[in-house]
Order: C-alpha cells, then structure tokens, then sequence
C-alpha cells in the first residue's frame, strides 16, 4: 500500500514493472534459480491512468514458492538467519520461508519506490542509480567518471551489474565458483543520487543521512553504511575533509564531496554518496553445525533455491529505498518554505 502519492501522476502497471524485472530472482546463473514472474497488479488509487490521492494498493503473488523444503527447519535454527532471534520475540514462527526476514519482502519497496522514483525524476529532475562495487575483495577502480544514467545504462549490460566490463567478469567467476563451492559471497553497493536539490532533510530527529542510513538497514542482508567518504575520512584532517564551498555560475557548489552531499542533515545540492555493504547469504548449502529449539547441537543442510550474491538483485531495492526517502523530504520541504506555497 502506497500513501500520499499526489493525484494526477501518470503511472502504469508496466512503469513498476520495469523495476520489478531488475529485482526478481532467476535472472542468470549467479543468482537464485528460483523462477517469479513478480508480476504486480495496481487494485486501487489509479483511475484511468493516473494517481487519485487515494491509497495505491499494489499486489503481487508469490507463486514459485517451495514450502517443503524448509520442512527440515520447522526445529532447526539456520547460522546467523533469524530463525532464533523470531522464535525468542515472538515463541512462534513460520519456517517455510518467504516471511519477513526474506528477501521477498523487498518486493513492496522495489514497487513503491518506482512511483517514488517517477515523480523524482518528473517534478524534481533527481536522478538515482546504484551499482556493485565490490564482491568479497574484488572492487572498481574509483573513481567511478560516469553520470547516474550512465550508470544505470552499463549496470544492465551484465548479470552483476558492476559497470566496469572487466571487473564484472572477475565478480561473476567468483559467485559462480562460490556457488560451486556451495558457499556464498558479499560486498558493497554504492548509491548515486544526482540533482538533488539543496534543503532536503531536517537539522535533528529527521536528518537526511539519517532517514536514508535506516532505509538501507532495512534491507534484509545489509550491515553497514557509509556516506560520502564515510571511514577514509578518519585518515584526513578537517582540512583535508572539508568541502570547500564555490561559486558555479550562480550556484553554489563544492570542490569535493566527502560530505557526500548532506551536511548538518540536510542536502547541500551535491550528489548524494552512499555505500551500502551486504553480508554474505546467510543460508548456504554446506552442512553446518547448530542447534534445535530443544537447545540439542545438530548437525543441518539446508534445501531450496538460495543466492550466492545478494548484491545483483540488491541494485533496484538500494535505489527503491533511496527514492521513498527522498521523495517523502522532497514533498516536505515544498511546504517548509513560505515563499515556496
């Protein structure tokens, strides 16, 4: 369910379900070989192709579930999956996957951010892109001389979508040999917003950097963020961090980004610069030692379709995310202003 998009917004199930295709599994060999459709149906708050001001309702049905095999797991807690931690909040769980610790929940975000990301780039002219930049320890050269759209076009020209052509095909040999190996692999996503307006944000409670580092922990696999230069900078001083100010013809600009375009928690008109780092899949096919709900140590293998990488498929729900962020603090700030009624 999408809330408080404007009305008049011309938007289509095909729109979303561009973004949808960047995210669903079964999309080359260095991901799950589970095969969805995601095909999304729009219920309610669009008439005859554009936005009501009613609440979107957005459906999509899973039908390439497998439930039988997580059977094994109805006692077994998975290493480092949430299997334990679910059990000990709620004493209750469904082990046959799908549920809120899944990647699959991703899939409202990745929806709902393509209507966020269409009013951006209409009303705003913010443009959002995001990329592989590292597998395990095989990382781009930075820096990274191409615009968000250039990246947008050449993260689609391989299965990793890294767009660097020669460290692309040292990542896919590496998931493919992880994956043999029955292993799984981690890295970074680097998020790239560009035309984003100065003011976005707030100075305390809601601090732009803020708003978007947690929409990004929500990710399932995600443990770490960086903004701009994030932890390089603590081998700088001030004077070599900070972003000098300048005049660009009439606007004002800065002759670094190390800020990563957010200052004081408020957007200060540069690109934004995130890098999100994921976690290797917890669930991996080895057999693993763990414990049962009986607290009794066991042996356990798991079945099912699982990703070696999550990074592929985690390209279109870093840029969601970011876009639901930034669209809520844009329409916000159109209000923060008198003059600007």
């Amino acid at each position: 369910m999408v809330e408080n998009c404007p009305a008049g917004l011309e938007i289509s199930e095909t729109d979303i379900q561009v973004e949808l295709d960047r995210r669903r599994p079964g999309q080359s060999s260095i991901t799950t070989s589970r095969k969805e459709g995601d095909e999304v149906e729009i219920i309610s708050g669009v008439f005859e192709g554009k936005t009501t001001g009613a609440p979107i309702c957005l459906v999509v049905f899973n039908k390439g579930q497998h439930s039988s095999d997580y059977e094994n797991l109805r006692h077994t807690f998975r290493p480092s999956h949430a299997d334990y931690t679910y059990q000990a909040k709620y004493g209750h769980r469904d082990f046959t996957g799908g549920g809120r610790a899944s990647a699959r929940n991703t899939i409202g975000t990745v929806a709902a951010g393509a209507i966020a990301r269409k009013i951006l780039k209409e009303k705003a002219g913010i443009d959002i892109a995001s990329y592989v930049a590292k597998v395990k320890d095989v990382e781009v050269p930075l820096p990274l001389d191409l615009s968000a759209l250039e990246i947008r076009t050449a993260v689609e020209q391989n299965s990793v979508r890294c767009p660097d052509p020669e460290t692309a095909q040292k990542m896919i040999d590496l998931i493919e040999k992880t994956a043999s190996d029955k292993d799984s692999v981690g890295g970074v996503v680097n998020l790239v917003v560009e035309n984003t307006p100065p003011g976005l944000g707030d100075p305390l409670y809601d601090r732009l950097d803020g708003l978007l580092s947690l929409a990004m922990m929500n990710i399932p696999a995600v443990k770490g963020v960086e903004v701009g230069g994030g932890f390089r900078m603590l081998d700088k001083t001030g004077s070599e961090a900070n972003d000098i100010f300048y005049n660009d013809n009439g606007l004002i600009r800065t002759k670094t980004n190390n800020s990563g375009g957010i200052q004081g928690g408020i957007s200060n008109g540069m690109p934004i610069l995130m890098s999100i780092a994921f976690k290797p899949t917890a669930t991996v096919l080895r057999e693993q030692s763990t414990v049962n709900d009986a607290g009794e140590e066991v042996m356990l293998k798991v079945k099912g379709r699982h990703d070696p990488c999550v990074l592929p498929r985690a390209v279109p729900i870093v840029e969601a995310a970011a876009a639901l962020v930034l669209v809520d603090q844009w329409l916000l700030q159109k209000t923060a202003r008198y003059d600007g009624l």
